[in-house]
């Protein structure tokens, strides 16, 4: 076994964000790797914990604390019984170390932060499969974080039905 290293997960609840989670549970996590899972809230979002972590992001949050409903509602956060399942399935299984991470304001901005303030290894996050002219007027999250990071990024799609 080699080093143990650090992956990033964008999580949003989006169906996209729980398939890269999903992805990289079942791919890419082996013994002892650490995920922490990465939120990125509007900067418009007003929740109690921002005015103390609006510049830094939150501290790293173990997954025994993410999981109370609680820690959300204090953060903003959706409780999502199906993503603390992988989580609870990765850590139980693989031993990997799991934690989460709040930022606020623009997501591809925050998310290439998140690249260098974590010291990530990869990146794993979800794409909505916006057409050109919608990626264009909108402007992709994913295009942008795989243009400007500094490690590799994974972008997990969804097919669509």
């Amino acid at each position: 076994m080699g080093k143990a290293r650090t992956f990033g997960i964008g999580m949003d609840y989006s169906p996209t964000s729980k398939a890269s989670l999903r992805w990289a549970a079942e791919n890419l996590v082996e013994e002892e790797d650490r995920i922490i899972l990465i939120h990125v809230q509007p900067p418009q979002a007003d929740h109690s914990r921002k005015q103390l972590f609006e510049d830094t992001g939150s501290p790293l949050v173990p997954l025994e604390e993410f999981r109370e409903i609680n820690y959300s509602k204090q953060y903003g956060l959706t409780h999502d019984p199906e993503v603390h399942e992988i989580l609870d399935t990765v850590s139980k299984t693989k031993g990997a170390k799991v934690v989460a991470k709040i930022y606020w304001g623009d997501a591809r901005e925050k998310l290439i932060d998140a690249v260098d303030d974590l010291k990530l290894d990869s990146l794993v996050i979800g794409s909505r499969g916006l057409g050109a002219i919608k990626r264009v007027l909108l402007g992709s999250v994913s295009d942008y974080v795989v243009t400007n990071a500094s490690c590799p990024v994974t972008v997990v799609k969804v097919s669509k039905p």
